[in-house]
């Protein structure tokens, strides 16, 4: 039986990486994107931030790669062919249906997301940009392939409608977390107000294909 291989130098780099992504997402929790420069990222991973540019080239690549692995649609961009192909029989209904749960399921419990949420509207920068490029990829041609033409004839159309309840969604849960706010008497950290939430979503969804 062949023996497990723990160390090495490949092994050793992806580690060494995986201390720096968790970093970046650490000061964002602790102290927002305005705290996120080399020094506090090497500080955080407790590793010589000479290898920031090593193996992420700088921050900035070191960002993209951060935010390539915790985005929730990006993540989706990689079964893009899987989600369409199982997708045609009801011209993506459901796959809508559950990427908004999800969707809604990752910003409730997971600060990091909510965190880049926050980011990409109140900064502006490259891998920002190509994180929501890579997000309008995975949409433009979701909706190309499959939604758009069910809606052709209709006087509803799908893409306002998904756009409204992303929108929606992000306003709920960023605001619920950052000012312990309420919208219109929801609590949407409470379980019983994300069931109403998703309740209400499967509702306008089918009014849409209705």
């Amino acid at each position: 039986m062949s023996r497990k291989i723990t160390s090495g130098p490949i092994r050793d780099k992806e580690r060494t990486k995986d201390k720096f992504l968790t970093a970046v997402g650490l000061i964002l929790k602790e102290e927002g994107f305005t705290g996120l420069n080399v020094s506090q990222v090497a500080l955080k991973a407790k590793v010589n931030r000479k290898l920031i540019y090593e193996y992420f080239g700088g921050l900035e690549g070191l960002v993209r790669d951060y935010l390539n692995s915790r985005d929730y649609w990006t993540n989706n961009t990689e079964h893009t062919e899987v989600i369409i192909e199982n997708s045609k029989e009801d011209f993506g209904k459901e796959t809508i249906l559950n990427m908004l749960e999800n969707q809604l399921n990752s910003l409730v419990i997971n600060e990091e997301m909510r965190k880049i949420i926050s980011w990409g509207l109140s900064e502006s920068s490259k891998s920002l940009e190509e994180l929501n490029d890579k997000r309008e990829q995975f949409g433009e041609q979701f909706f190309s392939e499959i939604a758009d033409e069910y809606f052709n004839d209709k006087d509803k159309k799908i893409r306002p409608v998904v756009a409204l309840l992303i929108g929606g969604i992000y306003y709920i849960t960023l605001f619920a977390h950052t000012n312990n706010g309420l919208i219109c008497g929801i609590d949407i950290r409470k379980e019983e107000a994300q069931l109403e939430i998703k309740k209400t979503l499967k509702q306008i969804v089918e009014w849409a294909y209705a």
